[in-house]
């Protein structure tokens, strides 16, 4: 049986959140939560948590449907943010590897009960959509 938050959970969880929530580095936090809380961030951080290091090709066959300029750009955000390492082999040709940081794993570790919950949810939502899109 799903365990629910009580509402004395909740209300502490947002009490403690409203906490860090405050005017300094604002910025930087909405930054930070864009990008790791777009749908692409989130697979890259799957995909490497799941698969460990991985190339660029490999990561693009990994992430059905990104393309080359997106997976390009989420990497270089997630690297700034300190999410993921860049580690480039001097081969001919050069061969560039990416993995989670400390950092990183610590988001993987917050967002799997996210996907987790998904993943058990897919009949629930198939059927709310079924119904909602009868009654339009």
């Amino acid at each position: 049986m799903e365990r629910c938050m009580t509402d004395d959970e909740i209300i502490n969880a947002w009490d403690d959140i409203c906490k860090v929530l405050n005017k300094d580095n604002d910025g930087l936090k909405s930054d930070i939560l864009n990008h790791v809380g777009n749908k692409w961030s989130l697979f890259i951080i799957h995909a490497l948590g799941i698969d460990g290091r991985m190339r660029f090709s490999n990561l693009q066959k990994h992430i059905n449907g990104i393309s080359q300029k997106m997976l390009t750009k989420c990497l270089r955000e997630l690297e700034r943010d300190g999410l993921i390492s860049r580690t480039v082999y001097p081969e001919v040709p050069p061969r560039v590897e990416y993995e989670l940081t400390p950092l990183g794993r610590g988001l993987l570790v917050q967002v799997t009960p996210l996907w987790y919950w998904i993943a058990n949810s897919v009949n629930q939502f198939k059927e709310a959509r079924i119904n909602y899109d009868k009654s339009q």
